[in-house]
Formats: structure tokens, sequence, C-alpha cells
């Protein structure tokens, strides 16, 4: 099975990025965009694995307060073929830490993850090629801001069914009291 670990998104946070991933595909020459129901945080990612029980074992123990995220700008990352485009974070390091200690919980369950800087983002679009005049910065610098309340971590599944990606949350623990459910 192939998990991750992820913030899922509010309702009012999927509008905006819905809006802001369709004015996009107007300028795109090409790109495979996220659909809405897909659109998330990732804190950690396991990849293919036979070990769900010890996945959520460690979401179990994730012990961290709520807080309040914004998403604000974006950017891209340069790749051949077409870049990864996606919406930014405000700095913040309640979510930083949140995702340290995700990887640290995984880690300590054997779980072998990207030894890499943790760099929040919500990717809207891979392989986009953007129309050659199309200032990207411009475009994110006009999106309005958008805030949420994180109250919980989602394991999450990801496999394809009839050619489309589907993501599926197969537990969550509840940040504050630490309620956690199958």
């Amino acid at each position: 099975m192939r998990l991750f670990v992820a913030l899922k998104l509010s309702e009012p946070v999927l509008d905006r990025l819905s809006k802001t991933t369709r004015e996009l595909k107007t300028h795109a020459v090409s790109g495979r965009f996220s659909h809405r129901e897909n659109l998330h945080l990732t804190l950690a990612f396991i990849g293919e694995t036979t070990n769900v029980s010890g996945a959520k074992q460690a979401l179990s123990q994730i012990s961290a307060p709520a807080f309040e995220m914004t998403i604000a700008g974006g950017g891209r990352f340069k790749r051949d073929g077409g870049d990864i485009v996606w919406a930014g974070v405000e700095k913040n390091r309640s979510l930083e830490q949140l995702a340290a200690q995700v990887q640290a919980l995984l880690r300590k369950k054997g779980f072998v993850l990207q030894e890499r800087l943790f760099a929040a983002h919500l990717t809207l679009g891979r392989e986009v090629i953007l129309e050659p005049d199309f200032d990207l910065r411009a475009f994110f610098a006009g999106q309005d801001h958008c805030t949420m309340q994180v109250e919980r971590v989602s394991l999450m599944k990801s496999e394809r069914i009839s050619g489309k990606l589907v993501y599926t949350e197969i537990a969550f623990v509840g940040l504050n009291n630490n309620s956690y459910t199958k």
C-alpha cells in the first residue's frame, strides 16, 4: 500500500485553491493539475509499505496543539518536461515542528524517509509548461490569502482507481486532545 501523512484542507481553502488552479490552467500550455479532492499538505511520504499498523501506531503518538496555517503565494519547482507548480504556506513554526515530529515517529517505527528539508507547499500541478510570457510571481501575488485551523493529521492511502489517482484517509489523529481514529 502506498502511504503518506498529510494535512487535509478546509472547504474554504479547497475552494480558493480550486479557483487558483482553474485560473492557472488558462495560462498553461500543458500539465497535469491536482483535482480538488486530492489537494493536501504532505508532512511525510512513506511510499509503498505493508506495515500499515506501524504507520498507524506512529500517528497515534503525535502530541501537538492545533494551530492556524495561512496559504499565501506560490511558485514552481523546475523540472525537465514541465514544472511542479505549488501554492505556498506562510512560515509556521508549529507546522514545521509537527512535520519534524511526524517524521521522527515514523523513523522510530522503522520507516525510511527521504532526507530533505521540509518545505511546506500544496501541489497544484505537475509537468506544467506555462505560456512563455506568463508571470507566475505576479499571478500568485494577486491571489487572496486564506487561513485555516489545523486540528488533525491524516494517514492517507494513494491508489489508482479506473486510471484516476485517489487519496483516501485511513486513519487520523486529532491535535490538542490527541484523539485517534482508525
